[in-house]
């Protein structure tokens, strides 16, 4: 749908972008979410980030985000509609899941180019909002391109060299990405996602200047001062049809993909406890 049906969904063409908004917010509804958007102007252009909400009524919550727009004219379908597709079907597993606290689901806007790291992105609007209200949130887990996956040997690349001496050189497995200073944050998600899926989990804490550390929309969590995650297939490091025509859905791996949502769901269980 986001792919294909939306095509562009990029800054330039909000209409599009609306339709996507429009489609994830049925889909939200659908799964039995508490559903609104959240609404904000860019340069005289309404955009929406789109949010569900589950469980108990707390203060306290657990975010899970993937952005829907995509970069330039280009179909995106790894980049990121695979993180939607994943938050549309994590929605429906929450739907049937007694939750002791609060969980927010949100579908941002503007994570690409030209907004990105700036204030107009949806996820910095979104962290933004929570810090003002003085929302405690307990973890943020960031869904980027989590639908490409490879048996082949070395179809796996690394942004260091070094790498290559901790981490496989197929790429068949999810990661878990934090910052340097968040190695027991990034553990425990680690460990309740393996326990949700025989997908391989590896996982990395490393400064925020190896490329792609903070190449998504737990970058604003961050500068909260929330803890966050990023749950990724590397992107770029493993698949190269990232921000070219090739991005298609043809391309994915979509049993894997199931698998990476019930791990998240497993994760989401595991921190609501």
């Amino acid at each position: 749908m986001l792919s294909e049906e939306f095509f562009p969904r990029n800054e330039g063409h909000p209409e599009n972008l609306d339709r996507v908004a429009a489609y994830i917010r049925k889909e939200f509804e659908q799964a039995n979410g508490g559903v609104s958007y959240q609404s904000y102007d860019v340069q005289g252009k309404t955009y929406h980030n789109v949010i569900a909400l589950f469980g108990a009524d707390t203060k306290e919550r657990i975010v899970v985000g993937a952005h829907y727009d995509a970069f330039e004219e280009l179909p995106g379908a790894d980049d990121n509609a695979s993180g939607v597709a994943g938050l549309i079907e994590l929605a429906y597993l929450l739907g049937n899941t007694s939750l002791p606290m609060r969980v927010e689901l949100v579908a941002y806007t503007l994570e690409e180019p030209p907004h990105f790291r700036t204030g107009n992105a949806g996820s910095a609007v979104h962290a933004a909002s929570l810090k003002k209200e003085g929302v405690p949130v307990r973890i943020m887990l960031s869904l980027e391109m989590i639908g490409f996956f490879s048996d082949a040997d070395n179809s796996q690349g690394f942004p260091l060299s070094i790498l290559k001496l901790f981490y496989p050189t197929r790429g068949d497995f999810i990661t878990v990405v934090g910052k340097f200073d968040q190695a027991l944050t990034v553990r425990r998600v680690k460990i309740a996602m393996s326990r949700g899926s025989a997908l391989p989990v590896y996982s990395i804490n490393a400064p925020t200047f190896v490329p792609g550390i903070d190449w998504s929309d737990h970058l604003n969590y961050w500068e909260k001062g929330y803890k966050a995650v990023m749950i990724t297939d590397t992107s770029s490091n493993r698949n190269l049809n990232y921000h070219t025509p090739y991005d298609t859905p043809d391309t994915l791996d979509y049993e894997r993909m199931a698998m990476v949502v019930r791990g998240t769901h497993a994760v989401v269980l595991a921190w609501s406890e």
